[in-house]
């Protein structure tokens, strides 16, 4: 029985039930590892290490490590690639590696997966060099202007929580996966004059749900995923939508994490 497991393709789905027409939940990019939970044929329920989500992945998109590798990466903190999107170099093959993917073990431009050597020759952050809010705006900038997708993680389709999880990944900070899960974490600033760059806004419907999140700029700014990954007003009421002229969502609160 396989017990956990690590991503070694450039992007997976994880999804909510075990099958392919299965809604997407999230992402697992390369070189993040879980646990696994059960079996149900070719599929795996799994907890992320990184943020604690669980859903479905297919057997063939994943290697097994054991119980030792798994705890050895949950204490090692990890390096991230920097690029857009760069080449990863393992045996006679290639991936393409999309920004903020994990690089375990990394170290002499080699990141190691179970018994498999990756060579990365792009640009790579370790945690002792990332910055923090100042990166935090300069990694959200990255993103701007890409596709909205649910579940999204990466430049090429990103849901408002993925977008804010992935900055602050790239900065070296863990947040939950979901928008409603992050308004759990941080510290509240009960102002909206007193928020900084880098802090989170939250955006709740009729009911009451945390159903949205962005990051705050400077200048009454705030950059979210809605549509695309743009940058619109941000004032007491929400966020008012620069093309339409409205607001779109409601706010709630606002969080800090540095």
């Amino acid at each position: 029985m396989v017990t956990h497991g690590i991503c070694h393709l450039t992007v997976i789905p994880l999804r909510k039930e075990a099958s392919h027409q299965s809604e997407m939940v999230s992402q697992v990019l390369f070189g993040e590892h879980f646990e696994v939970l059960e079996k149900s044929g070719d599929w795996y329920r799994v907890v992320l290490a990184f943020d604690l989500y669980q859903g479905w992945v297919l057997s063939s998109q994943f290697i097994p490590i054991d119980h030792a590798e798994f705890s050895s990466l949950n204490n090692e903190p990890c390096c991230v690639s920097f690029d857009i999107v760069q080449l990863l170099f393992v045996d006679d093959s290639v991936l393409n590696l999309v920004l903020g993917s994990s690089l375990p073990h990394f170290k002499e431009m080699t990141c190691r997966l179970g018994s498999n050597a990756y060579r990365f020759e792009g640009s790579v952050k370790c945690p002792e060099k990332l910055l923090r809010t100042q990166g935090i705006i300069e990694n959200a900038y990255m993103y701007l202007n890409s596709p909205y997708l649910w579940g999204g993680r990466t430049h090429f389709g990103i849901d408002c929580s993925g977008l804010t999880q992935m900055v602050f990944k790239l900065s070296g900070m863990r947040l939950r996966r979901d928008a409603w899960q992050q308004a759990e974490q941080g510290s509240l600033v009960h102002l909206v004059d007193e928020a900084r760059p880098g802090d989170l806004a939250f955006f709740d419907n009729e009911e009451g749900r945390i159903i949205h999140v962005g990051i705050v700029l400077s200048g009454g700014k705030i950059i979210h995923a809605s549509g695309k990954v743009r940058i619109d007003n941000l004032d007491h009421h929400g966020i008012f939508n620069n093309d339409t002229k409205r607001y779109s969502h409601r706010l709630r609160l606002i969080k800090r994490f540095v």
